[in-house]
């Protein structure tokens, strides 16, 4: 990346989900050396109790950890859906993005949350880029989601709305605030002059207008106003016609389902989630926090070190 990630803060999502096994596991992979550039934010009694657990007890103790909130013994429960679990993720998440945004970190990876738990503690949430968006003062639009796993970068217009809402709050802006999001993104991860891609909102780009006139009145209007800034971004068209082209360094998905299927069909359990358009940097892995396995010892944390390292390649394996 063009922006050097020397301090990263990694907190533990749902601390009754698989977030602190994979942090584990994932720190576990790391030279020490690796792992004196991350601190973990999160609960401590949850940390100790899993690392003794995986019997990682020695590695839990040489890890730098701020201790966010006070979930404590009796509210850890692996796969538990919970208000206070869910109320722990944000809370960590909160105060790691607070650090990266006062210069004590360079960016944060986040394990997974769950929304369920989270809208349990009365929190209105969304995802990892509302929450971006909140500490940092800015509107939820004007942070995105972009996921990157199976050789693919497509970032989301909209995420966890209905898609009639997001239909409904569709606008050209819109959509280039995402793009032009998007392209800073892939230029801090060294594509200097990325080809864009832009899905239709309807099957095949609308053809016209045969199948509606949202196209025509958002995504073609927005391609212009984007090409006119001297980006290279294709033509509308249905977004199975770019897949199977694969000739784009980024994609733009309208939609929640347009970005994630694609996306967890080529790397399941494998994909980083980046919360893009701010000035912190904060990724998380693509996938949930899988509560049916939590506190089984069956995590794979494969996905979460692959995040590390795309948000910081000097980050070594042992």
């Amino acid at each position: 990346m063009t922006q050097i990630v020397r301090k990263i803060g990694l907190t533990l999502g749902d601390p009754n989900g698989i977030g602190p096994e994979i942090a584990l596991k994932a720190l576990n992979q790391l030279t020490a050396t690796a792992r004196q550039s991350i601190t973990v934010y999160g609960s401590k009694w949850v940390w100790e109790q899993t690392a003794k657990s995986l019997a990682l007890e020695s590695l839990a103790q040489q890890v730098q950890f701020k201790n966010i909130g006070d979930f404590s013994k009796t509210e850890f429960q692996p796969g538990i859906i919970s208000a206070l679990a869910g109320r722990s993720a944000v809370e960590s998440a909160t105060a790691a993005i607070q650090a990266c945004e006062s210069g004590d970190l360079d960016a944060v990876i986040a394990c997974p949350h769950h929304e369920t738990a989270i809208h349990q503690a009365g929190i209105a949430f969304s995802g990892y880029p509302s929450l971006v968006a909140k500490v940092c003062g800015l509107k939820e639009d004007e942070v995105f989601l972009m996921l990157v796993g199976g050789s693919l970068r497509i970032v989301h217009v909209t995420l966890h709305e209905s898609v009639q809402t997001a239909l409904n709050r569709l606008t050209p802006d819109l959509i280039q605030r995402a793009t032009f999001a998007g392209i800073q993104a892939c230029t801090r991860l060294g594509i200097e002059k990325p080809r864009v891609a832009m899905f239709g909102i309807n099957p095949h780009a609308s053809e016209g207008t045969l199948f509606g006139p949202e196209d025509l009145a958002n995504t073609v209007p927005a391609v212009r106003a984007l090409k006119a800034a001297g980006h290279d971004v294709s033509d509308p068209q249905g977004g199975d016609v770019f897949l199977a082209q694969r000739q784009h360094d980024l994609y733009v998905a309208i939609f929640h389902d347009q970005g994630h299927i694609p996306v967890k069909l080529l790397a399941p359990n494998a994909a980083s989630a980046l919360s893009i358009g701010a000035q912190v940097l904060l990724s998380s892995v693509g996938h949930g926090s899988a509560m049916d396995i939590a506190g089984k010892n069956l995590a794979d944390s494969q996905g979460l070190l692959r995040t590390l390292q795309l948000i910081a390649p000097h980050l070594t394996r042992n």
